[in-house]
């Protein structure tokens, strides 16, 4: 998850991610994103966030100019099964994806229970926030570029369960990106 200092995970607009873009292709974020999708067999998606990304990274393959890992990145998620949180789709518009209308934490606890290696939430706020409220998240990953937004909503709410959790890793890097790996002490 993209985070801004103060915090957020989106300003004012929350379509506007003009904010992100100077740090998102900086070597510590496209490093850090790779580690996160290589060991994943399954990436769970709200619906909007979805159409974004399944919009946007299949055009990245074959991308004159494409950076390798963003390319890479786009290869996997098209490749790999996706599951999808949505209420209002009827059908999937993309191959290998499954629908699915329960709460997210239901739809984790579902997927936890098939083989395979992890389940990544690429950037889904309204699903992370729901897996953080029901205490369903083992490893937090979190790029923090060096900017404040002022307002937008936040990802962390108040009343989330009481919980310590371990550094697992951190890269600095170009601009003063932060990549920050938690893992959940339990």
């Amino acid at each position: 998850m993209a985070l801004s200092l103060d915090g957020r995970y989106a300003g004012r607009d929350p379509l506007d991610m003009s904010w992100v873009m100077p740090y998102a292709v900086t070597d510590v974020a496209r490093d850090h994103l790779t580690t996160l999708w290589q060991s994943a067999t399954t990436a769970l998606l709200g619906r909007v966030n979805a159409e974004g990304f399944l919009g946007f990274w299949p055009t990245v393959i074959g991308m004159d100019g494409a950076d390798p890992r963003d390319e890479g990145f786009a290869k996997w998620l098209v490749d790999t099964d996706k599951v999808v949180l949505s209420s209002t789709l009827s059908q999937a518009p993309w191959e290998r994806t499954t629908l699915v209308d329960k709460p997210a934490a239901e739809a984790a606890a579902d997927l936890r229970k098939t083989e395979g290696g992890d389940i990544l939430v690429l950037s889904s706020a309204s699903v992370i926030q729901a897996l953080l409220a029901a205490d369903e998240v083992d490893r937090l990953a979190l790029t923090i570029f060096p900017v404040t937004l002022g307002d937008g909503p936040r990802l962390f709410d108040d009343g989330l369960p009481r919980g310590g959790w371990t550094l697992a890793g951190q890269a600095a890097g170009e601009h003063g990106t932060l990549a920050l790996v938690y893992d959940r002490i339990r």
